[in-house]
């Protein structure tokens, strides 16, 4: 069962969204999500991943502003969540990301996993914090695709992603040759069952390769 639980930031308090494994932790995992807050769905990323044996941590970016935000799936959603994300910026999403990943060291190695907004942000966390990353259809990577990547790094695309067209997601192979790259004959938003894009069996195999990923790159404490 998971609980919210505070979580001390540079630009001050914050909470996270807690799922700690029944089993010893295989390691650590920051989850990222969209825009639309640590909501229903990003709970439940969380509580699928611990299932598998991960000590998992979702900030609640927007409590910077205000608690208990969570959009809905449609154009006010969209509109309200990225005006708090460009208010948030990422910098601070970046240290907020930082804070998660040392309260969940003593699990072993650390890893985070975003998706849109968050897929960008998780990149970032490997190009500026060292954290292998999992990225899902981040729409804002591009302008940072020049940035070295010094850890394990993967990324997921939908094939009918009008906000990542074929010719970025080319970009995202020159300039990031070593990582892990896959698309699916999907949308944007595929892995998230509240959407309409929702796709289950892409979501379904890039499960099973983010898990694989997981697996490969981290190790438990001790």
């Amino acid at each position: 069962m998971g609980q919210w639980i505070p979580l001390a930031t540079p630009s001050g308090p914050i909470r996270a969204w807690q799922e700690l494994p029944h089993v010893p932790a295989r390691g650590g995992l920051v989850v990222v999500q969209e825009i639309f807050g640590v909501n229903a769905h990003i709970r439940a990323v969380c509580a699928g991943y611990a299932e598998h044996g991960y000590a998992v941590l979702a900030p609640a970016f927007f409590d910077h502003f205000e608690h208990g935000v969570e959009l809905d799936y449609d154009a006010g959603g969209i509109a309200r969540g990225r005006a708090l994300v460009d208010r948030l910026g990422l910098p601070r999403a970046l240290e907020d990301v930082a804070a998660a990943a040392r309260l969940l060291e003593d699990a072993g190695d650390v890893a985070v996993i975003g998706y849109c907004w968050g897929g960008t942000v998780a990149f970032l966390a490997d190009t500026r914090l060292g954290l292998p990353a999992i990225s899902y259809y981040g729409a804002r990577t591009a302008p940072f695709l020049h940035e070295t990547a010094p850890a394990p790094l993967q990324f997921h695309f939908g094939e009918h992603d009008a906000s990542i067209p074929p010719e970025v997601v080319a970009e995202h192979r020159r300039l990031q040759p070593q990582a892990e790259l896959y698309v699916y004959p999907a949308g944007h938003g595929f892995n998230c069952d509240r959407r309409a894009d929702f796709e289950p069996g892409s979501a379904a195999l890039a499960r099973e390769r983010s898990l694989a990923f997981l697996r490969r790159v981290l190790r438990p404490a001790g």
